[in-house]
């Protein structure tokens, strides 16, 4: 088979799979989400392995240990955060209602002092917000009628375990199956690419994790400390979304800003809130990225973003899921390439002798 034809047979397998996840994007959480959790136990999986464990057993233990902790801390999570979740939510409501009445008169003037228009054409605010609750309540009906959410919530608890327990039982014997599908003469390139993937992957995931604890568990604490209603629920949502770079720091501020300007009459306790979200977000890109995600990573935040806009964009949860595993193994194939081309006569021409191996500058 010639290189052209066997290009285009990787692109046609590349093509089919992105249709195939398109297609069956709306079922497909579950597992993905099991794919997930086997990647990231294996480790664990093969250490109980090698204290004399069958592969089976091993697998069920670890898998046993992560589901009851994690069902465990959610229980604790939604006991603490039930109360403050509610209370945020609708606090939210009326600082937008009451922001609206506040700001929208001055707009309005500004407005006809530079000629925009006139904009009594709007309504007023409780037209406004008549049309956003039939809005939000649209889109909830959308949401269970058309997700139906129950059974999809089902579906999450009872397949995701099942689904992670047999890819990790028999995860050796799919990697050694997908091995031998490799093209021979390719073969330790692929190899070798795809152990790049798996340590900048591993490496973002395990990082990353550590810094949306550390950031939850600092805004919960400070913004408790300043006094600000909800401050855990605010900072714990922060960190959370931290997964995703500059996302979290800018809903948590946006949303402890907005709090803190209907609670307090004085300017100083909000600009104590802004105070935190600022030293954490110094400390975040200065000291705890860098030592525990670390550049070897090779994410850019950037990059990383529009990675999971662009997942959610075409497959929903399911592409902002596989955002990360996208973007680490794009980015690995990227560099591979650059590499290629600036040891090709492509780059050093055809009279060049000297072979390089120097990056963009």
């Amino acid at each position: 088979m010639t290189a052209g034809r066997r290009i285009a047979g990787f692109a046609a397998i590349f093509v089919g799979l992105w249709l195939a996840l398109w297609l069956l994007s709306p079922v497909l959480l579950p597992f993905v989400l099991g794919l997930g959790i086997a990647y990231l136990l294996n480790p664990a999986v093969a250490r109980v392995e090698n204290w004399g464990f069958g592969r089976s057993a091993a697998t069920g233990q670890v898998v046993g240990v992560f589901f009851v902790v994690l069902a465990v801390a959610s229980l604790l999570l939604i006991a603490v955060l039930q109360v403050q979740l509610v209370g945020l939510l609708a606090k939210l409501a009326q600082g937008a209602a009451e922001l609206y009445r506040r700001l929208w008169p001055m707009v309005e003037g500004w407005a006809q002092q530079f000629g925009i228009g006139d904009f009594t054409s709007f309504g007023n605010f409780g037209d406004v917000a008549g049309k956003v609750a039939i809005w939000i309540g649209g889109i909830l009906a959308g949401l269970w009628s058309g997700g139906l959410a129950l059974f999809n919530l089902a579906s999450l608890v009872l397949i995701m375990p099942v689904v992670a327990f047999y890819l990790l039982r028999d995860w050796n014997r799919l990697i050694a199956a997908m091995d031998g599908w490799l093209p021979r003469d390719h073969a330790p390139v692929v190899r070798d690419i795809v152990r790049q993937i798996d340590l900048r992957m591993w490496g973002f995931l395990r990082g990353q994790a550590l810094v949306c604890l550390l950031l939850g568990l600092f805004y919960a604490i400070a913004l408790t400390a300043v006094g600000l209603n909800y401050g855990l629920s605010v900072g714990l949502l922060t960190g959370i979304l931290s997964f995703i770079p500059y996302a979290g720091v800018m809903v948590g501020m946006a949303v402890g800003l907005l709090i803190a300007y209907f609670q307090f009459d004085t300017w100083l306790p909000v600009g104590l809130v802004l105070a935190v979200f600022v030293v954490g977000q110094f400390v975040e890109g200065n000291f705890v990225s860098p030592r525990l995600v670390g550049e070897r990573v090779g994410l850019h935040p950037v990059w990383l973003l529009l990675a999971v806009m662009a997942g959610g964009a075409s497959l929903g949860l399911v592409g902002v899921v596989l955002a990360v595993p996208v973007a680490a193994a794009i980015g690995v194939l990227l560099r591979f390439a650059l590499e290629r081309y600036l040891a090709s006569s492509l780059y050093r021409g055809a009279g060049g002798s000297e072979r390089t191996t120097r990056g963009p500058p």
